[in-house]
């Protein structure tokens, strides 16, 4: 395959779908570059920044969605063995914690190599996936910061299933 042949497969940038998205929703968002675009999302628990990034050498369209939580110190390696215990549960996506700055942010990419193009569906999909999970797991990580619990009893607190109906 020659450069132009390169070049001429990749002509549909997916953050324009992205773009289109969050035009079609009211979502405030801001495009970074070429390669990246901001959405602000108001959730239950809290506001998240989830920034798209069009990784072009991978092929791959990558969420990192963030939200103002710095963990203190002291309670930052049983917020890692937390994200451990969450990671385990989860199918796709994942979460991080940035050990030295204190961030936890979910991350997940939608692979489009051999051309594929980004779908409206798709774009919205990574980013309901990634919203469900924070909310899910947001207070997981409070029950640790704020209230002293263990990995363990926050995990259990924060995700239960209800039975029945009201």
């Amino acid at each position: 395959m020659s450069l132009i042949d390169f070049t001429d497969r990749h002509h549909d940038n997916p953050l324009e779908v992205v773009e289109r998205v969050a035009s079609t929703n009211g979502w405030s968002f801001e495009r970074a570059g070429e390669d990246e675009i901001t959405i602000l999302v108001t959730g239950k628990w809290t506001d998240y920044q989830v920034s798209y990034t069009w990784m072009f050498d991978i092929e791959a369209l990558h969420l990192a969605c963030a939200f103002e939580f710095k963990v203190p110190e002291r309670c930052r390696i049983e917020v890692g063995q937390l994200i451990s215990m969450i990671n385990e549960q989860m199918w796709v996506g994942h979460f991080d914690f940035w050990f030295k700055d204190g961030l936890i942010m979910y991350r997940h990419a939608l692979v489009l190599t051999g051309g594929v193009v980004a779908s409206d569906g798709q774009c919205e999909s990574l980013l309901s996936t990634a919203l469900d999970a924070c909310e899910c797991h947001y207070p997981a990580f409070q029950f640790v910061v704020w209230a002293g619990k263990t990995a363990r009893e926050a995990l259990d607190a924060a995700v239960f299933d209800t039975k029945g109906h009201a």
